[in-house]
């Protein structure tokens, strides 16, 4: 079947536009109801979170109208990081968890991730069948069936304690002054909360949502303002999360900004040596950068990579026995903690480092020197296929011959907006820019 729902994260896209509208999340919600509550019991529940988009009520309501109508138990967080969903869908003993955001996108877009019984992201397989039920006729439940919704009011704090739990125990933050960007998001109560309770002096940034401001000129996709307080309050590191915080970059206290390929890198090698690296390996994506991988060659351990998106990062992981995940992006997953991306608890990791090492943080971000790495968006029209044109098939044929033992390309629709991602890796800067540009400049001409 193919799918026109579902992307590479859910379902995504401009509020009141389709596929995001309070119809379709409606009928959405009344067949992931139908594809969970399939045995007629009652019971069934399912748990809701959602970041602080002014969209997010409207598909909130709509999303709890279309499950109780199958008879589901719509348990309602309110705001609260992504992974907060996946952690509370398992400990609450649902049938499914829903996360209602659209992460790093602006305020205008909007989003919908589905989460399994076990906390983890649903499979390709289950959304299209989902999808099926969306595009057939939907089987109400009977008038006596009909499902309850209520408030979860301690959703954020049962989160939290589950953070602190992964800190090593008995250390502090004592004498750490900290930024912490929530980008207006999700996380813009409970990042503060944590730091502070564990013993930092916490500098807030993006903590003041108003349904519009999400991800503006803040969080991961926009460091630079934090970098800048770091600077201006002599802070010891900078943590950036995005919308819903399951991704993170690190500011260390010159201002420098860090990649999740860096972060990965640092918990790699310290895993090994701790032997807690499951297989010594790392999985991260076709996007991560070159020098990552030389990195783990160096130290004996193997990169397992995997086509974009984190919830194939977790497939990959799971498929493996693997413990240890990610994307260049900051989504860092940890299973042994969570069963997603979690940016706040990879900053507490990295914040553990420093502790434990007693070093600075521009110590510990800079693990390996990265390959000149140039990444460029060509946004192009619905319904148009860019990469199906002959000029731009030649370009990207020429590339690849020119690179061909010096570096590396990768060429992809995103899975989330109407963009052609054009990336290549190589020493040599002069023939970079050629060969992004030239395929860039074909895109161009067909977009």
């Amino acid at each position: 079947m193919t799918r026109k729902l579902f992307g590479t994260d859910g379902v995504r896209g401009t509020a009141n536009t389709w596929p995001m509208t309070a119809e379709i999340a409606l009928r959405i919600g009344a067949a992931a109801g139908r594809y969970f509550r399939n045995d007629g019991s009652n019971g069934h529940r399912v748990v809701i979170g959602k970041d602080t988009r002014l969209s997010g009520y409207m598909f909130e309501n709509a999303l709890t109208a279309g499950l109780t109508s199958t008879g589901m138990n719509a348990l309602l967080l309110g705001p609260v990081p992504t992974p907060a969903v996946g952690l509370l869908t398992h400990s609450m003993r649902a049938d499914m968890g829903i996360m209602i955001s659209a992460s790093h996108n602006p305020h205008h877009d909007n989003g919908i991730k589905f989460f399994g019984p076990d906390g983890f992201k649903l499979s390709d397989e289950a959304e299209a069948e989902i999808e099926a039920i969306v595009a057939g006729q939907i089987e109400p439940a009977k008038a006596a069936n009909i499902g309850r919704a209520r408030r979860i009011d301690d959703g954020r704090f049962r989160y939290a304690e589950r953070l602190k739990s992964t800190f090593p125990q008995g250390k502090r933050l004592d004498g750490l002054k900290v930024v912490i960007d929530c980008a207006n998001g999700a996380a813009y109560k409970v990042a503060p909360e944590v730091l502070w309770e564990l013993g930092a002096t916490v500098i807030p940034v993006g903590v003041t949502p108003d349904g519009t401001n999400i991800n503006q000129n803040c969080g991961s996709t926009a460091p630079r303002h934090a970098a800048a307080r770091v600077l201006e309050e002599g802070a010891d590191l900078g943590i950036c999360l995005d919308g819903d915080a399951d991704r993170v970059m690190i500011i260390d206290e010159t201002g420098q900004i860090a990649d999740g390929d860096q972060l990965m890198a640092l918990m790699a090698g310290r895993w090994a040596a701790e032997n807690r690296l499951r297989g010594g390996t790392l999985v991260a994506t076709v996007m991560s950068n070159l020098g990552l991988e030389r990195f783990m060659t160096a130290q004996g351990l193997k990169l397992e990579r995997t086509k974009v998106g984190d919830r194939y990062v977790v497939e990959a992981m799971r498929r493996g026995g693997w413990n240890l995940g990610g994307e260049q992006s900051g989504h860092i997953v940890m299973t042994d903690y969570a069963t997603t991306g979690d940016g706040l608890l990879a900053g507490l990791q990295f914040l553990a480092a420093m502790i434990e090492t007693g070093r600075p943080a521009s110590a510990l971000v800079r693990q390996f020197e990265r390959v000149p790495q140039l990444l460029k968006n060509v946004r192009y029209a619905p319904g148009q296929d860019p990469l199906g044109a002959a000029a731009v098939k030649a370009a990207i044929a020429q590339a690849e011959g020119l690179l061909e033992g010096k570096g590396r390309l990768l060429i992809r629709k995103s899975g989330t907006e109407p963009l052609i991602r054009v990336m290549a890796e190589c020493e040599d800067d002069s023939l970079l820019n050629q060969v992004v540009e030239g395929i860039v400049a074909e895109v161009q001409s067909v977009a």
